[in-house]
């Protein structure tokens, strides 16, 4: 089960019933899910122009600079990275993808990202110096720091000889290395790492420092990442200068008429089409949510057994597109809350309009302010919360004030509290 809980298990096929009385197989052009990508990706084609023009000049050894791509849940961060992804790989550069996860080191997956690099271009004959110090440093790395299921080999007299006291230094050592061979193979490299926001300062601090340096050195050499909207103040609290090492990109929700053609255009090649009111139905329900999108019309095609899609048939499945949500997108965030959680969710919501600010959720608990900041941090790390503005708390999930206050227990936690 994903982060989404059983939403991401609606299946793309459903059978459906002919008149004869037979059974036929419907293909569901629609795909929830995390980070699964739609048949049609609308409203992203200037980001895509612009990744493409930067892997254009990395091919061609012109330094660039990384991206950092910033959304609430659901807006299609995850996908934007796998299409990239498939960009950079059509262009003979060497990528690979990173989700960060709390369970999982970060440094272990750079070693690992690392030394598929090094096995990639080994056979050439031209690098072999710069291959031996590219290792010598992933040693220094694996040794010094504890990294785990890796295939080094390490005695006991090297693990003296390659022992360091600066994560910053071993790792920057490592891509300087990796850089310089990028250049001399003529093999750029493009990291794509996801969920930014659970790495750990020192990882992210010396991650930063390392790019920093083989930018200045002018490797083809950059990053792509994503992240929920607290990243951006983690990157510049880590390091003044990474307004200028980073291109920053907020991803939100699509437009109108983006919203219409991720609507229509996965459904014209089977032969289906909807009215003007249903899409503006959609839009008006799911407020250009690329997830929601995904989701109302995937339960709209899959109830709707005929070719035009109306309003109607957009107003017969809302009850089960909510009912779906939940049950899986929203639930499975809020089992994760402590009762402490909890309450202070409730606080949130009650206060009316979001964001809202610390003092106003403070004063619906009946407590201090300095008193919740605890649960305030707690919740900003597990991804449920983020800071709007200076002051000012929302929810990374869209609509999720509704879910809660369709809950009992926000309605049991209002009746005691009034």
């Amino acid at each position: 089960m994903t982060e989404y809980g059983i939403c991401a298990t609606i299946q793309l096929v459903v059978v459906i019933l002919r008149k004869d009385g037979g059974l036929m197989y419907k293909v569901n052009p629609y795909r929830p899910g995390a980070g699964t990508s739609p048949l049609y990706l609308a409203g992203r084609e200037v980001d895509e122009n612009e990744v493409n023009g930067m892997f254009e000049a990395l091919v061609n050894k012109v330094p660039v600079s990384s991206v950092i791509y910033s959304g609430l849940r659901g807006v299609g961060k995850t996908v934007l990275l796998n299409r990239f992804q498939k960009i950079a790989e059509e262009k003979s550069i060497f990528c690979k993808y990173i989700e960060v996860e709390t369970r999982q080191d970060f440094i272990s997956q750079i070693v690992a990202c690392s030394q598929a690099f090094l096995r990639e271009v080994s056979s050439k004959e031209k690098v072999k110096n710069l291959l031996s110090k590219a290792l010598d440093a992933l040693k220094t790395l694996v040794i010094s720091f504890d990294v785990k299921n890796t295939t080094f080999t390490v005695s006991s007299q090297e693990r003296e000889l390659y022992t360091s006291t600066s994560l910053t230094q071993s790792l920057t050592d490592v891509f300087v290395y990796m850089g310089q061979t990028a250049l001399e193979t003529d093999t750029p490299i493009c990291f794509f790492i996801d969920e930014i926001q659970y790495m750990k300062e020192e990882e992210l601090g010396s991650l930063i420092a390392a790019l920093h340096r083989t930018n200045q050195l002018g490797y083809p050499v950059m990053i792509i990442g994503a992240g929920l909207p607290k990243i951006y103040k983690m990157l510049s609290d880590e390091k003044t200068y990474t307004e200028r090492l980073f291109r920053y990109k907020e991803i939100g929700s699509l437009n109108q008429e983006q919203t219409k053609k991720a609507v229509v255009e996965p459904a014209i090649g089977f032969g289906v089409s909807y009215t003007e009111d249903a899409i503006d139905k959609i839009y008006n329900i799911t407020k250009g949510y690329p997830f929601f999108i995904q989701m109302l019309c995937s339960i709209v095609y899959e109830k709707t057994n005929k070719e035009l899609i109306e309003i109607q048939n957009v107003d017969c499945s809302i009850p089960h597109f909510y009912k779906a949500l939940d049950s899986g997108f929203f639930k499975v965030r809020y089992e994760r809350c402590s009762l402490a959680d909890k309450k202070f969710i409730f606080a949130m919501v009650k206060c009316g309009e979001l964001p809202c600010t610390i003092s106003n959720i403070a004063t619906n608990l009946h407590k201090p302010v300095k008193s919740i900041s605890p649960t305030r941090a707690q919740l900003i790390n597990k991804g449920l919360v983020y800071a709007a503005r200076y002051g000012e708390l929302d929810f990374t999930v869209p609509e999720f004030t509704g879910f809660i206050q369709r809950q009992e227990d926000y309605t049991k936690w209002c009746s005691t509290e009034a």
